[in-house]
């Protein structure tokens, strides 16, 4: 059983760590593809293949495993207030997650409705291809789902078990790592999503009880140091792919999926978050500073759900400024001019699609919530999101596959809904 630490309510580090790994996706996923101006008067859309110095790079810029080191750190103060209070799991869920509702209930209209009315226009395969392609952002939200549900489990785990509690994901991870690399299993990899950031996960759990930020500065730079052997001797010693993250000169690499290389990397993070606490970085921003970070925070989930739109719809306008003022081509379709675009209109519509989320957030009601219903409703929901991750968002007697998971999807929705506000009689 590890010793138990004194309560932390709030980490702005951790939070400072949360913005800038959401911040990290929205400016790699930008990059992702470059505008090009055709001399015969057309503009095309092309992969960057930026090259190994890129590949290098992106060690050090890829910092999505320390997203899941903040979110074990906030599941684990969510947790603690929830036993502290005294509060059940089917309360802790209708707590927790009911807040989920209202995003991905306005996310998952906005994209069936993108996804189906090109389908009934007569494309129905340009359709479902395109759906599935941009279903796949949608890893993090069923990832997410997982990591919530289970949290006050993971939470338990390691109050009593302490590392022990790590073993089998780190093990599962590894086995992942092996059966997937051989020739034709490949899919294998994707198991990881369900070792490699939950135990990202139990780190930041550890850091809230006291791991990494109370470690000695030998120990944290050790562990730095460490990471960085390891990924080296994975890259250059077991031929791990050479980049953090894939471009389309380097098409597999170690982030999505997670390979072990994701979960060192993971480590080494943690352990500079941990350094930089104990040198007291950010410790005091001042208070527009903290208002400033805990609104950026509250708004993290929104943008992360929104931005690859906003990056088509900042694409979008370029181009065709770009086919008014064609001598232009060389400013308009810089890739610097299309972030600062796509940044401009997140800072813009954000605060605006948030409060439409506010309102469909389901009221929860007061008193002790029904738990097979809960439970089960937010089962459903996680299934759903699964299910459209995997299958798309088109509704049409063509794609029956992709119907039945948003109608899977909407079941779940409206389930939670129900159960945000039935109350178990005693």
């Amino acid at each position: 059983m590890t010793t138990p630490t004194p309560p932390v309510r709030r980490n702005l580090l951790i939070d400072l760590a949360r913005v800038g790994s959401v911040a990290v996706v929205v400016v790699f996923h930008t990059l992702l593809w470059q505008l090009r101006w055709s001399p015969k008067g057309g503009i095309a859309v092309v992969p960057w293949a930026p090259g190994p110095v890129w590949w290098f790079l992106s060690w050090f810029f890829a910092i999505i495993p320390v997203f899941f080191v903040a979110a074990g750190f906030a599941n684990a103060v969510v947790v603690d207030s929830a036993r502290e209070r005294g509060t059940g799991y089917a309360q802790f869920l209708r707590e927790r997650g009911t807040r989920l509702a209202g995003p991905i209930t306005l996310f998952g209209a906005f994209f069936a409705v993108a996804s189906s009315v090109p389908a009934w226009a007569g494309l129905l395969g340009e359709a479902v291809t395109l759906s599935r392609q941009f279903a796949q952002l949608l890893w993090f939200l069923v990832v997410y789902l997982v990591l919530l549900l289970a949290s006050p489990v993971l939470v338990a785990a390691f109050d009593r078990w302490g590392w022990l509690s790590m073993l089998p994901l780190a093990v599962g991870a590894v086995a992942v790592d092996v059966v997937g690399r051989l020739p034709g299993l490949d899919v294998v990899q994707w198991l990881n999503l369900f070792l490699a950031w939950p135990l990202t996960h139990q780190w930041g759990i550890a850091y809230h009880r006291g791991w990494f930020r109370t470690w000695p500065a030998w120990a944290g730079r050790t562990g730095v140091a460490a990471a960085v052997a390891g990924i080296a001797a994975l890259v250059f010693g077991l031929g791990y792919p050479p980049a953090a993250v894939a471009w389309a000169d380097v098409l597999v690499a170690n982030l999505q999926p997670p390979t072990v290389a994701a979960l060192v990397m993971g480590f080494g993070q943690a352990c500079l978050l941990g350094l930089a606490q104990r040198a007291g970085m950010f410790a005091n921003p001042g208070e527009r500073g903290r208002s400033l970070l805990v609104g950026l925070n509250a708004l993290l989930f929104t943008v992360y759900l929104w931005h690859i739109p906003v990056i088509v719809l900042a694409g979008g306008l370029l181009a065709g400024a770009t086919l008014m003022w064609p001598a232009g081509a060389g400013v308009l379709l810089q890739p610097l001019l299309w972030l600062a675009l796509v940044l401009a209109c997140l800072a813009a519509l954000v605060p605006l699609i948030a409060r439409l989320e506010w309102r469909l957030i389901p009221p929860v009601a007061l008193g002790a919530p029904v738990p097979a219903v809960t439970v089960a409703g937010f089962a459903v929901l996680l299934a759903g999101t699964t299910a459209v991750w995997l299958s798309g968002a088109v509704v049409h007697p063509g794609a029956p596959a992709s119907s039945l998971a948003v109608a899977l999807l909407v079941t779940g929705l409206v389930w939670v809904r129900i159960a945000a506000g039935r109350l178990r009689s005693d």
